[in-house]
């Protein structure tokens, strides 16, 4: 199952990312990112899932095993015979589930490195594209400067007028304060 998913990760990254866009890298690599971590977590649930059955498993083992040792103590062939066939049985299915469980385990372990890896070049292409504009963002930038708008940081007009707002409400503060002061100062000298 991982591999595959992995094959499909590898094509799509080939195939979707322009030679020079290390953001169209960045959002492919985080895209491969999540899935793998849910492929990661999916192989982890099937584990356990195998895990539990294994368990009951072997606890129907025991029992089997144990229902033929109190039919030994009776004189009782054909009990002994069926409980041997299901002792064999849960043996062969125990067997069977242990090594499951080991190539899961396998699998697990190789995912999780992959996911690392993954995680790695995902944090090694981000750098230095958290800043930069991607060409849909710029292209939305040049309209709306067209229709009259303003980037922030060109918005000369638009830091004055922030600027001046500040500024008057910073005076405000100060009259309120001189005035609460006054009040003060005259209920205390009366």
């Amino acid at each position: 199952m991982f591999e595959g998913l992995k094959a499909r990760l590898e094509k799509l990254l080939a195939e979707h990312t322009p030679p020079g866009d290390p953001r169209a890298r960045a959002a492919e690599l985080h895209a491969a990112l999540l899935e793998t971590k849910v492929a990661v977590g999916t192989l982890r649930d099937a584990l356990v899932q195998t895990e539990q059955a294994l368990a009951v498993e072997q606890q129907l083992l025991a029992d089997a095993e144990r229902r033929g040792r109190l039919a030994a103590q009776i004189p009782d062939p054909e009990t002994v015979q069926v409980a041997e066939q299901f002792a064999a049985r849960h043996r062969e299915r125990t067997a069977m589930l242990e090594k499951k469980r080991l190539a899961q385990q396998e699998e697990v372990a190789l995912a999780e490195r992959d996911l690392a890896q993954l995680g790695s070049e995902y944090r090694a292409a981000r750098q230095g594209t958290e800043s930069a504009r991607t060409p849909a963002q710029e292209a939305a930038w040049r309209d709306l400067e067209s229709a009259g708008g303003a980037r922030p940081e060109t918005d000369v007009e638009g830091e004055l007028l922030k600027s001046q707002l500040q500024r008057q409400q910073l005076d405000k503060a100060v009259d309120a304060q001189l005035e609460h002061l006054k009040r003060k100062l005259g209920k205390d000298g009366t």
